[in-house]
């Protein structure tokens, strides 16, 4: 599945997902493996990091042009068709297409060579907080394409006076050699519009809607209102292509010290949680997304945050169905400066950031942008960095406020570039201090470093514990300890009215690198912060949780 509504009435779309032969380099054995799936599935592969080459049959039905596309790989894949190079791409978390102009009708070999290595050509996927899998670890599809197409929608409401207006762009695709001259008609809440443009040979060519809509139910927290927004083009009387988008009417805003939500202040209470399912790994099915919302929503959580990378869009689809609100963001954790000096390192984060959002613009659910969660901050070189993504995000999307979340603790000389100032802080963890006097030193600084009259988020508080393991001393590591520390974090922040939102770290264990050296302080050679574990068993926590989200926020 590769999202959760029809996206296409008109363009033949067919899903590949299912079992593509496999070989691994260094395996004399032919597998079969599952695709979305890791190779860390397979009894052979548990912890293996290497070079692997999926291919598989696909029979074209008509002559014609066709796309590729590709949902995740992990992390960096190369396709060919029928032997041919047609695409190559860095980062598990972003999609990525290939067309295939004049395929004739009969069989095809796809084949997909994906690599998990860690090195120089990888800035981002590093040893890390959690596991970079390898494999085709997100659906894939085969379109059928006209020569003039649909490449995306972006869906853009406004707010005033009570009144809703709207900014629709279609981005169109012309891979002819010739120009063309197409109807394009949108329907939107029972409002249809239309315009006649020519498409220059081989060019991508925005055409631009713009109106006002009534009787419209905004998208929010409690009511999560979504409508079908339908793009279609026509040449000559004949619908050729068309595309459709699900979206919500919701402006948010970084207002002086609060965040807004329709013009109504807001309090995030929510999760991280990276996508990590016991046996699964990171390919995580539908069924396994929907039993992480109920279980968040059940705890009385109304946000989520995607770290530290772009999430499966199955599960932003819940996001908008369920009304929860997603801080998501680009794909760099914890780099000091020499890693943010990689050759390759600003290269992939653009990349990352681009793909990102032009794929998940239109989700009513995604209100705030994020990027490098704990990097060097506290540096000139890295300040340039901050700098330079969050002018990126601007320019592509000015409609959500930024943040970024530091540990650079009163060193960080970065707080004046984001929207929202966040913090990550473990007091009673990996420091035993008074909660609330490092509470109040803690925005001191940041008011006083740049931070003033903006909205301040703990993005991370928490403390480990193992699955089952009880002790009546409540020590470290104990699920007891964790209940205290996360109870005794929370009714500091969530009785401070400086505070607009706090994050646990978070919902679920994750498994970590052995390389590098996060094992040494990750028992099991897992993250064991969550407050439920990785088959998704609630600790004591998850109660703690469930009780004081319930009694604090909006």
């Amino acid at each position: 599945m590769i999202r959760l509504f029809d996206t296409h009435h008109i363009r033949q779309t067919y899903e590949l997902d299912g079992m593509w032969n496999f070989k691994m380099n260094g395996f004399d054995k032919a597998y079969q493996l599952p695709v979305p799936g890791c190779w860390e599935q397979h009894p052979d592969f548990l912890s293996h990091r290497g070079k692997g080459i999926y291919t598989r049959t696909v029979y074209i039905n008509k002559s014609g042009n066709i796309r590729l596309e590709f949902k995740g790989v992990s992390h960096t894949a190369d396709v060919y068709f029928d032997g041919e190079k047609i695409a190559h791409h860095y980062n598990a978390f972003t999609p990525f297409s290939a067309v295939v102009k004049n395929v004739k009708s009969g069989e095809h070999e796809v084949r997909v060579e994906v690599d998990n290595t860690f090195g120089e050509h990888s800035a981002l996927h590093i040893p890390n907080d959690y596991y970079t899998y390898g494999g085709i670890t997100r659906p894939v599809a085969l379109e059928y394409l006209s020569d003039v197409y649909i490449e995306r929608i972006r869906f853009t409401p406004n707010l005033s006076n009570n009144k809703w207006s709207a900014k629709t762009e279609i981005i169109m695709k012309n891979i002819s050699a010739f120009a063309k001259t197409v109807i394009v008609k949108t329907i939107l809440a029972g409002t249809e519009a239309e315009h006649e443009i020519e498409i220059p040979a081989s060019t991508e060519t925005p055409v631009t809607f713009e109106g006002d809509f009534d009787d419209i139910k905004s998208w929010s927290v409690g009511e999560p209102n979504l409508y079908e927004l339908t793009a279609m083009l026509s040449v000559d009387g004949e619908v050729i292509d068309d595309l459709i988008e699900r979206v919500g009417f919701r402006v948010v805003e970084a207002r002086g010290a609060e965040i807004y939500l329709n013009g109504k202040p807001v309090f995030m209470k929510g999760f991280n949680r990276h996508e990590d399912y016991a046996v699964d790994g990171c390919a995580i099915g539908l069924q396994h997304m929907v039993l992480d919302m109920d279980l968040m929503q059940d705890a009385n959580a109304n946000a989520v945050r995607t770290c530290h990378y772009p999430n499966d869009e199955r599960f932003l689809d819940l996001c908008d169905e369920r009304g929860i609100m997603v801080w998501e963001e680009n794909h760099a954790r914890g780099l000091i400066l020499k890693d943010m000096q990689n050759p390759n390192f600003e290269r992939q984060c653009e990349d990352c950031i681009r793909e990102m959002i032009e794929n998940h613009y239109n989700h009513p659910a995604i209100v705030i942008w994020g990027i490098l969660n704990e990097c060097a901050a506290e540096t000139e070189e890295g300040r340039r960095m901050y700098k330079k993504q969050y002018e990126q995000i601007k320019s592509m999307d000015e409609s959500r406020p930024t943040t970024s979340a530091t540990c650079r603790h009163f060193t960080d000389i970065c707080l004046d570039l984001p929207d929202v100032v966040s913090f990550n802080m473990y007091s009673g963890w990996y420091k035993d201090c008074p909660i609330d006097k490092r509470n109040d030193e803690q925005i001191d600084w940041i008011k006083k470093s740049g931070g003033d009259n903006k909205p301040i988020i703990v993005s991370e508080l928490g403390a480990a514990a193992i699955y089952g393991y009880r002790d009546r001393s409540r020590c470290k590591w104990s699920e007891e300890r964790q209940a205290d520390i996360i109870r005794d974090n929370l009714e500091v922040y969530m009785n401070d009215d400086r505070i607009m939102g706090v994050f646990i770290w978070q919902f679920a264990d994750c498994r970590v690198t052995e390389e590098g050296e996060w094992f040494t302080t990750r028992a099991r050679c897992h993250n064991n912060k969550g407050v439920v574990d990785e088959y998704r068993r609630p600790k004591i926590a998850y109660d703690t949780v469930k009780e004081l989200f319930k009694i604090y926020g909006n």
